[in-house]
């Protein structure tokens, strides 16, 4: 089961791109996508439930579940589920007569790899905080 925690584990490091080279980006995402994915996480809810599923990983929670433990009502969530899954964090998927929501693990790796793309001078370990250490270091 892979989890939001071995997302980013720097196997992909940071760059310097000179200006003009938007082309040679490592990251497919378009800005209005990222737009759209921090918009989606700006809303409290919403954030509460990629909290939520975030440890769970690829198993992901029942919708059922997810509402009882953000004590949040049925229909209330699964207006910011669907926000969530159309900004591309999360994925849905029958199982029975449950539907499971879980962190769309690529979507998620998209967006934070534009976001870090560009930052700390080439050198990854410059954007962890202090005293942290790359997640690929510590697999060793």
């Amino acid at each position: 089961m892979e989890c939001l925690r071995s997302l980013f584990s720097l196997k992909k490091p940071c760059r310097v791109l000179p200006k003009g080279a938007g082309e040679a980006r490592l990251w497919r995402m378009k800005i209005e996508d990222a737009t759209k994915g921090l918009a989606a996480l700006s809303q409290e809810t919403r954030l509460r439930v990629f909290r939520l599923l975030a440890p769970e990983g690829a198993l992901g929670l029942p919708a059922g579940e997810i509402a009882r433990r953000l004590e949040v009502r049925p229909a209330t969530l699964s207006f910011h589920l669907s926000h969530l899954e159309e900004a591309g964090l999360l994925q849905s998927r029958r199982e029975s007569r449950s539907i499971l929501y879980a962190i769309n693990v690529e979507g998620v790796r998209e967006l934070l790899g534009y976001l870090s793309e560009d930052c700390c001078r080439g050198d990854p370990r410059l954007c962890l905080p202090p005293g942290k250490e790359p997640l690929a270091a510590k697999a060793r």
